[in-house]
């Protein structure tokens, strides 16, 4: 058992070092503080996504960001038939696995109320948790590149 503790042990001091590294790089980037300021999006998120999008200028609209991170619903159009079938899934996972996680944690009875919360509850009364939580990620996504291009903090009172 002793073995089994001391590898317990140096992974734990090895995930502290690495914590205080992610601490150290967020509290010195400017973009990764103003996008932690939307509820459900610590440190890794926001790194995360701040790495995938590098240079939100790159985006003519906001919504373009949901597409590129494979957030928006595949579409098959022919004829008199259009079918809508689940997410596209291109772009970077980790940020998308990021933005599902923070979505989660919106979604949490814990976490405070906001019109953002309320879209999304709606939405998981309609079509289900798991849609649900995708659609907010898509929407947390939009909303944290039109955040970074803005310079602006979350406002918890915004229409959603």
């Amino acid at each position: 058992m002793n073995p089994l503790l001391a590898g317990r042990e140096a992974l734990m001091r090895e995930y502290g070092r690495l914590h205080r590294l992610v601490l150290k790089a967020v509290r010195s980037d400017p973009a990764c503080r103003l996008l932690m300021t939307m509820p459900g999006i610590g440190p890794v998120s926001a790194l995360t996504f701040r790495s995938t999008v590098d240079d939100p200028r790159r985006f003519l609209h906001s919504q373009s960001v949901g597409a590129y991170l494979g957030l928006t619903p595949r579409r098959y159009q022919s004829g008199e038939v259009d079918r809508v079938g689940r997410i596209t899934k291109v772009g970077d996972g980790e940020t998308r696995t990021a933005l599902f996680e923070a979505a989660n944690v919106v979604l949490r009875p814990s976490t405070r109320w906001s019109p953002m919360k309320a879209w999304a509850v709606r939405v998981a009364h309609r079509q289900g948790s798991k849609r649900a939580k995708v659609a907010l990620a898509r929407k947390m996504a939009v909303v944290l590149h039109r955040m970074w291009v803005d310079g602006l903090e979350f406002r918890w009172t915004a229409v959603a």
